[in-house]
């Protein structure tokens, strides 16, 4: 009984990913109305397209746009996985899978940009630097995405073991 309270506890109300469906909407709808169109085109301009007095693109109209493409790559990766998990497991095992997935990609990926890469600049070409050490990056990310991984996969355990109670 337990449980069953709990669960539907954390299926009630709007979810996160509701809120920002339900904010996209209104979003949407507002293009439509000139005057928001208006605001959001100069707030677009000033943040993405401001420039200084020789013309050329300000650091941070560039920096502005980097974490905007960011964030938006995040999203469509992550996000778009998540979403598609999450309508047929619910919140929390969709949760649990999505990152489970994502720091075994990202163990994968990085384990094979040690090995193989980079394919730049020769290690001996750059002073200080040996074969390891420039590797050092990458051998950092695939053992956290490693801790990252076993804890999502201990999680999901734990929340298989706890719904079969």
């Amino acid at each position: 009984m337990r449980l069953a309270h709990r669960v539907h506890r954390d299926e009630s109300g709007l979810t996160g990913l509701e809120k920002l469906g339900i904010a996209a909407i209104i979003i949407s709808f507002l293009a439509f109305i000139p005057a928001a169109r208006g605001l959001l085109g100069d707030v677009y301009t000033t943040l993405f397209k401001s420039v200084d007095e020789s013309g050329a693109t300000t650091a941070f109209s560039i920096a502005a746009r980097g974490i905007l493409v960011a964030i938006a790559s995040f999203v469509a990766l992550v996000g778009t996985g998540f979403l598609l998990v999450y309508t047929n497991l619910g919140k929390r095992l969709g949760l649990l899978v999505t990152g489970a997935a994502l720091f075994g990609w990202l163990t994968i990926g990085s384990m094979l940009f040690v090995v193989y890469a980079p394919r730049g600049l020769r290690p001996s070409s750059v002073q200080g630097l040996g074969s390891i050490e420039i590797r050092i990056p990458a051998m950092g990310l695939t053992v956290a995405s490693l801790i990252l991984f076993i804890m999502f996969i201990v999680a999901l355990d734990k929340y298989e073991n706890e719904t079969d109670i």
